[in-house]
């Protein structure tokens, strides 16, 4: 069988980008930014999930954004839907084959601070494991000892607050606490989070860190804040509100990305 790489490098053209991005929740529009798009549905490539959640599209898309060559995976699947931590393994190994070192990881969030509503954009400066699973159970070598001290970039992270900076876009920074879903966490949880140092929660991207380390790749993320955590506003929670929401701090995190990747040091 034709792997996926072999597949994409058939149809990228020559096209070697260093820099990758993994679109969350209602962040698709973005894709509407890449220049002189290629798109490959999940589908034609061996090995990468289905879409089995409303506001992933499911396809990559190659091009140039902010004049940089990108590869975008519009669509992560997620551990709720399988009970597999390392259902991004293949796309992200696929990602490296092509030669992407730099890996931008984004998704929707729920925030934990009153002074980050819906809306906002938060760097993750670090994160917290609580779902209890790990995409690297099963690792037979050494090699799954994989340390997190600086599981995110301190050279990617320096650009992305530049580029806030430079495109007059307000970024938050903090921690991201993992949970997994599907359901949303109740209030208890929530005080709970808080109390342990998360800045907000979700039920994405800790595992796709914790694999781009594993093979080699250095990482950055951002949260789309799409509500306030359980109780703190009394209201329920639920996916079409973080549907609705994302586009909306999803405008700030384009911004800020296409910004980040005019620098003229986008290809070091």
């Amino acid at each position: 069988m034709t792997s996926a790489t072999d597949i994409l490098t058939e149809r990228l053209n020559g096209l070697m980008p260093r820099h990758a991005l993994v679109l969350g929740s209602g962040l698709g529009p973005l894709v509407d930014l890449i220049s002189d798009p290629v798109r490959v549905p999940y589908g034609d490539l061996p090995g990468f999930p289905a879409g089995g959640v409303s506001g992933h599209a499911g396809e990559l898309v190659a091009g140039h954004l902010g004049g940089t060559p990108v590869l975008v995976l519009s669509g992560r699947a997620h551990y709720y839907e399988h009970g597999r931590a390392d259902v991004m393994r293949k796309p992200l190994e696929t990602l490296r084959g092509l030669g992407v070192t730099k890996l931008i990881l984004t998704n929707s969030a729920g925030s934990l601070r009153q002074d980050m509503p819906p809306g906002s954009v938060m760097r993750i400066s670090d994160h917290i494991n609580f779902s209890g699973s790990n995409p690297l159970i099963g690792e037979v070598d050494d090699r799954r000892f994989v340390g997190l001290t600086s599981a995110y970039d301190a050279t990617l992270a320096a650009r992305m607050v530049e580029a806030a900076r430079a495109s007059a876009t307000p970024l938050h920074e903090g921690v991201y606490m993992w949970f997994s879903g599907p359901s949303f966490e109740t209030p208890a949880e929530i005080r709970m989070a808080r109390i342990l140092g998360a800045d907000a929660v979700g039920m994405s991207t800790v595992p796709e860190v914790i694999l781009a380390r594993f093979l080699g790749m250095d990482v950055v993320a951002a949260s789309v804040i799409t509500n306030y955590g359980a109780g703190m506003t009394g209201a329920e929670l639920s996916h079409q509100e973080t549907k609705d929401i994302a586009p909306l701090g999803g405008g700030r995190l384009a911004t800020i990305l296409r910004t980040m990747l005019e620098e003229p040091d986008r290809n070091g």
